[in-house]
């Protein structure tokens, strides 16, 4: 009944395309030239050398192989959205260290092995520069946000955060013992009722895969769903009988002491939602900007077609005026 914790949002959405076919703009169609952001190029050069440093990996480099032009539009999108980000963080004047990419790293993995999950993304071609990058763009969406006054971290704000998401932040020590019938359910209650103490010496008497042998402090969502409506209503150190179909015998549940954290234990975890919650708004004005670079990309490397860059054969390809920029890893 728990939940999985988190791994990197790249590995879970895989990165959209942002790029849409808007029509032909002027003359910026060099061969020579994969991709113009503003006044800066993305040359073929640059591109052919980003792939060739990615493809060191040999998982990398056989995700290439099996995918070649799929993995040239990857990387081309990686560039052409680095270069967007760069200039928007000038333009708005927020920066991210390498120092926030990390802490963001290490809180997005949450349990998950690091090592594991930067495997299986260079299976789909994706280098850990370009998970960084990827990183890096969605803290400037959120620090953009922020910076234009998009988002409210004020003491008043947290506060009433913290007070709507309460309920949900407390942590029960939670016990539960299968006995065998609602006679001894009874029995086992006004005991534990009368001394909490005695869960152990009790769950000890009732082994079995449906008993826990002492009490686990257990978050909201984690409460096993047949307790969970007894468990929110119950008191600390109160005990009730569930009767679960298709176990045997009934369930006691327990209750133990309830914690709620403070509002100061819990204040950098509100900050990041209220961030997070800011992506919209800090993504439309990436998008509002983005437009104003003009940003071009040679027809000879895709075209957006149903959100995907795909192969052309004629018509520029251009950053959609529409659209709005979401931190990738690349095309899809």
């Amino acid at each position: 009944m728990t939940a999985r914790r988190g791994t990197l949002r790249i590995l879970l959405a895989g990165g959209a395309a942002v790029l849409a076919v808007t029509g032909l703009s002027g003359c910026r169609t060099s061969p020579n030239v994969a991709a113009y952001v503003g006044t800066d190029q993305v040359t073929v050069s640059e591109l052919d050398a980003a792939m060739t440093q990615r493809a060191t990996d040999p998982a990398i480099a056989a995700y290439q192989q099996a995918h070649s032009a799929d993995f040239t539009r990857k990387v081309l999108n990686v560039l052409v959205l680095k270069d967007v980000f760069d200039a928007a963080s000038a333009h708005f004047g927020v920066s991210v260290d390498e120092g926030a990419v990390e802490s963001e790293i290490t809180r997005q993995l949450g349990n998950s092995d690091p090592s594991s999950v930067f495997a299986q993304l260079a299976q789909q071609g994706i280098s850990r520069d370009d998970i960084d990058e990827s990183i890096r763009e969605q803290l400037l969406v959120q620090r953009i946000a922020a910076a234009e006054g998009k988002v409210d971290t004020s003491e008043a704000a947290l506060r009433a955060r913290y007070t709507q998401a309460l309920p949900t932040l407390k942590t029960v020590q939670l016990g539960y013992i299968n006995v065998p019938d609602q006679a001894v359910a009874n029995a086992v209650v006004a005991q534990l009722r009368a001394k909490p103490a005695d869960y152990p010496a009790l769950a000890k008497k009732y082994p079995g895969q449906y008993t826990l042998a002492a009490t686990e402090a257990t978050t909201p969502d984690k409460v096993p769903g047949p307790l969970a409506a007894a468990v929110a209503q119950a008191r600390p150190n109160s005990a009730f009988p569930v009767t679960v179909q298709g176990l045997p015998g009934v369930i006691v549940g327990f209750v133990g002491e309830v914690h709620y954290p403070t509002f100061a234990e819990q204040r950098s975890a509100l900050e990041q939602a209220a961030l997070s919650d800011s992506e919209a708004a800090g993504s439309r004005l990436v998008s509002d900007f983005q437009k104003t670079l003009h940003v071009t990309v040679n027809p000879r490397f895709g075209s957006l077609q149903n959100g995907k860059l795909v192969p052309v054969t004629d018509g520029i390809v251009k950053l959609a005026a529409a659209a709005t920029p979401t931190p990738s890893t690349g095309g899809q």
